[in-house]
């Protein structure tokens, strides 16, 4: 387990003094610490966001013609900041989106079988079992101990590959678990065997610079509004390699004929604002902070928390509530709740909700293997005092909680 003693860090502030919560529009009655789920939009975006509704509402008809070309520019911006190749980049609304463009335009066989992890993402997961419904298929599903190391859970998954194994999913950093997974070694194998692998890399942008670097994968996906902070509905979608010419969008339009990625550049009338002012959240971060200091700050923070309300939970319950993760993440933590809370997924959701509603605090809840998790997440805006809140307010109502399941279950 973890032994970690970390120090608050100094708080991040804007260039005139104000706290950087300041350049958010967040609720200052609820306390914000669950960035990773759905992200938090800076208002220099929104407000460049709203400039192009207004815009486009304004002269529809002068807009969506010239929509591909202002696609294409902000899709450039975006690839150099994740240090890819423009021509392997497409923009989806997100990573679901985009693993949904794998699994609609991947060539097949009958009987091909499918190998994703028990740490994958719902509704990826969901999408990878009806592509092999489809096909006449099965979906292996590789056990990764939470604490496995990297070359303990390479060998996990890579036993689950077959001669019909037609497809790796598998996620960079894991959602209900926040750890990393060794997608370099894994796609690295996939490919002298011929296999395609698809990453999920939804909550790596941001966290991690060039993160696919040294990554031979086919398919790569990653939200943009996540930690990006960019506006909703934002993602990219790499594809490397032959099969990248048969990615095609969800919608059919008048981009078919062109090749990949420039295809995804048309979409009709869909309101693609996000898309143009993404790269205004992320210059945003780079000039006021810049990006390595933000990091740095998010993983000094998430140490602070992390061993915070673990502290706090010990001293209720007598229990070490830190959890020994194989691969941690640097601004994404778990914490291990008291027995009796998020013992499952629909638990955890509910548990989510009631947070919010009787505490004020938008946390996140997951459950892995019957066991119920808070996952810390940190970002620019967040301060030391957000997670001592959390220790002060919530754990108390939380083991007063798993006190109360406990009871109605003897």
């Amino acid at each position: 387990m973890s032994t970690i003693r970390a120090t608050a860090p100094l708080a991040l502030s804007l260039p005139d003094g104000r706290p950087a919560a300041a350049a958010w529009t967040l609720d200052s009655d609820s306390v914000h610490i669950n960035h990773g789920s759905f992200g938090a939009v800076p208002l220099v975006a929104q407000l460049h966001q709203n400039a192009l509704r207004a815009e486009m509402d304004a002269a529809p008809v002068a807009w969506f013609p010239a929509l591909p070309a202002r696609v294409r520019e902000a899709r450039l911006a975006i690839a150099d900041f994740l240090g890819v190749d423009p021509g392997s980049t497409a923009l989806v609304p997100n990573a679901s989106g985009g693993a949904s463009v794998v699994f609609t335009s991947l060539p097949v066989r009958d009987g091909v079988e499918i190998v994703v992890t028990d740490h994958g993402y719902g509704a990826v997961t969901m999408g990878a079992e009806r592509l092999a419904r489809r096909w006449n298929g099965v979906v292996r599903t590789a056990h990764v101990p939470l604490n496995a190391t990297a070359a303990e859970a390479h060998d996990a998954i890579m036993a689950e590959v077959t001669e019909a194994t037609g497809l790796i999913v598998i996620d960079q950093i894991t959602s209900p678990t926040a750890r990393l997974l060794p997608v370099q070694s894994i796609a690295a194998e996939a490919r002298l065997r011929g296999i395609p692998t698809l990453v999920d890399g939804a909550h790596v942008p941001g966290l991690y610079e060039r993160p696919l670097e040294g990554l031979d994968c086919d398919f790569w996906i990653g939200n943009l509004h996540k930690f990006g902070c960019a506006p909703r509905g934002t993602s990219a979608l790499v594809a490397q390699g032959p099969l990248a010419d048969e990615l095609y969008p969800l919608i059919d339009s008048w981009g078919a004929p062109h090749p990949f990625p420039d295809r995804f550049d048309t979409q009709g009338t869909l309101d693609l604002t996000s898309y143009l002012a993404t790269p205004t959240s992320l210059d945003f971060i780079e000039d006021t902070w810049g990006w390595d200091t933000a990091r740095s700050y998010l993983t000094e923070l998430a140490d602070y928390a992390e061993h915070t309300i673990a502290a706090a939970f010990g001293a209720i319950t007598g229990d070490d509530h830190h959890v020994d993760v194989g691969m941690p993440v640097n601004a994404l933590r778990l914490v291990r709740l008291p027995v009796g809370l998020a013992e499952t997924h629909a638990d955890a959701d509910a548990l989510r909700d009631r947070v919010v509603a009787e505490l004020g605090v938008e946390g996140a809840f997951t459950s892995f293997e019957g066991i119920g998790y808070y996952r810390l997440s940190t970002h620019v805006y967040n301060t030391s005092a957000d997670f001592d809140y959390f220790a002060k307010r919530c754990v108390p109502a939380l083991g007063e909680w798993a006190r109360e399941a406990s009871r109605a279950r003897a």
